[in-house]
């Protein structure tokens, strides 16, 4: 997740915290994920093919099939084999086409073929954890959960805002310490800041809009 020499950063006050939110809700009033779709079906697919792989990756993946697959249906219908032809190009192609093909079967079986709400229910789908099923539960109808990737590991131990070693624990501790104002948002802005500014081996301090804020150990100098 984070270099080992790489220590997190002193834990930032309430107050802190809700500066440096305020200003990324400033800068970015309504950020949102960066995969393609056009259904929570899609949405769910498209989140368990981005397992380390890039949005970029899975939106040049799924433009192929996602005109004409839009339900668990139609992706059964459709076959292992054809959407595993599809995904070839993005990592751990296999066993996501066989994920897919499995929770789409119990989305017909136990859910009339609809995504479920509850982060249990998700959690319970073949190839979804908590940090996928976060994820979809966020970005569709706006639960104040913090999915906790590799992005929003980094992010929040450089910026102070939690202290934890594991993404599970990691999750809890961001829960608690980040402003319920904020918390619908917060996953968006943590993984977009760490993809584009808060980079793992060199950071863009100088174009990073919470500079000012930051205590890591890893910030670099401006002329950088």
């Amino acid at each position: 997740m984070v270099s080992k020499l790489e220590r997190p950063a002193k834990r930032k006050t309430p107050a802190e915290v809700a500066a440096l939110f305020a200003t990324f809700h400033a800068a970015n009033p309504n950020p949102t994920t960066e995969l393609a779709y056009g259904n929570a079906y899609q949405l769910l697919i498209a989140v368990v093919m981005s397992a380390q792989t890039t949005d970029v990756a899975v939106n040049k993946a799924t433009a192929q099939f996602f005109p004409q697959i839009r339900t668990p249906a139609d992706m059964l219908a459709w076959g292992e084999e054809n959407l595993r032809q599809a995904i070839r190009t993005i990592g751990l192609y296999q066993t996501k086409a066989k994920h897919v093909l499995a929770l789409s079967r119990l989305l017909m079986g136990r859910h009339d073929g609809e995504v479920p709400h509850s982060l249990p229910a998700l959690e319970a789908l073949p190839g979804v954890g908590r940090k996928t099923a976060s994820v979809v539960a966020n970005t569709l109808w706006h639960e104040p959960v913090v999915a906790v990737d590799t992005h929003v590991f980094r992010v929040a131990r450089r910026l102070g805002l939690a202290r934890a070693a594991s993404p599970e624990k990691m999750g809890t501790e961001l829960q608690k310490n980040i402003p319920v104002a904020y918390l619908c948002d917060a996953h968006h802005w943590l993984i977009l800041h760490g993809r584009y500014i808060c980079k793992a081996p060199l950071p863009k301090c100088g174009n990073c809009p919470v500079d000012k804020m930051c205590q890591s150990s890893a910030k670099l100098p401006l002329n950088i």
